[in-house]
């Protein structure tokens, strides 16, 4: 899905591109929010430690897991997106930031979608995904019972609607500002009909990750907070539900430590990236086939940085195909938790230091 150079036209590529520097500034604003957790009742203070390093993960994790490409169609892969996972486990605010690192890393490391592309891509792969996704995500829990599996159910849908409206999105802004003349109706067909059926790899991942996470650690998972179990009474040897009584589901004492869930992130991010990766299917993403069938790509330019040591996930100078991509995929992980988690940081302290100075007696923090 990662639209290179030369697709869109540079008039409209630059207003995309401010109108997602807009998006990013909101949601830095919004993330400060989410980092801190204020939003969870009893747990002020403890929301950032939690939520910052684990949103630097959760952009690694999905760095990792676009690697895996995933047969769809005869020809055709398709790779995880990420703004619904993101949008869920850390808020979505901090979901559009995750992803748009993810984006940034791969562009000026990975010669992976064009640098004047990168405000189309922020906006179809990491705004567009996540706002569908959260939205359709909280619409539904709020009419289904509040319970683990109604979060992973919540999760599948709100991932497998975000990929086709990305594609949409695309559909809408080549048709303002394509470089070729083409058939928007064929391409808007091909480009929902494939990435329904990559949706459903999506929401699969998407479903299987908020799953195990809100198994073991449901504080950590944004959508899921908010999650009650009622009380129980004992009446006549049976126990029964309290009437209009709830509290919060407790974490498992086995699960209480955040850096044992990180560790365990952070090495199957490794893997996939490092091992599983070299498995992953060859054949060209869904915006890739449709762009070759249908002509898109008459005009799509060559990466400015097509010739740096890590262009197409691989090691310059490492004959060894397997050990060239899996070099890549770990440098990559290693790159972007470092990124995630310093920005996040840097997010979560601006939001201290406002509070503190809210809270300063002279209103000015001076």
């Amino acid at each position: 899905m990662h639209a290179p150079d030369g697709f869109i036209n540079a008039p409209v590529s630059a207003v995309v591109a401010v109108a997602a520097a807009g998006a990013i500034a909101v949601s830095l604003r919004g993330a400060r929010r989410e980092l801190e957790g204020a939003s969870l009742p009893g747990a002020a203070g403890s929301g950032g430690e939690r939520t910052a390093p684990l949103a630097g993960l959760v952009a690694a994790f999905i760095f990792a897991v676009q690697m895996l490409n995933f047969p769809v169609a005869a020809g055709t892969s398709g790779h995880l997106l990420g703004g619904a996972l993101a949008a869920i486990l850390v808020g979505p605010f901090t979901g559009v930031l995750c992803v748009s690192v993810v984006l940034l890393m791969q562009a000026v490391l990975f010669a992976d979608g064009g640098l004047t592309a990168l405000g189309v891509n922020v906006t179809t792969m990491a705004i567009t995904t996540t706002v569908v996704a959260y939205a359709l995500f909280r619409g539904l829990v709020k009419v289904l019972p509040r319970t683990r599996r109604s979060v992973t159910a919540a999760s599948f849908v709100a991932a497998l609607v975000s990929v086709p409206a990305s594609a949409v999105v695309f559909t809408l802004l080549y048709a303002v500002g394509g470089t070729t003349d083409v058939s928007i109706g064929k391409v808007a067909t091909a480009m929902v009909g494939v990435h329904v059926l990559i949706g459903l790899g999506e929401a699969v991942i998407t479903a299987l990750t908020v799953g195990a996470v809100v198994a073991v650690r449901p504080d950590l998972v944004y959508g899921a907070r908010g999650l009650t179990q009622k009380l129980k009474l004992r009446v006549n040897g049976e126990l029964v539900d309290a009437p209009g009584t709830a509290e919060p589901e407790p974490v498992p004492a086995a699960a209480r430590s955040r850096r044992g869930v990180w560790i365990t992130g952070l090495v199957t991010s490794l893997v996939l990236a490092g091992f599983v990766s070299f498995y992953a299917s060859a054949d060209p993403d869904g915006l890739e086939k449709v762009a070759g069938d249908h002509g898109i790509d008459e005009k799509a330019r060559e990466h400015a940085i097509a010739g740096s040591p890590l262009a197409d996930y691989g090691v310059e100078d490492v004959d060894d195909a397997r050990l060239s991509g899996g070099l890549a995929g770990v440098i990559g992980v290693g790159v972007t938790v470092v990124a995630g988690t310093g920005v996040f940081w840097a997010v979560r302290r601006r939001r201290t230091e406002d509070t503190a100075d809210a809270a300063s007696p002279s209103g000015t923090g001076v």
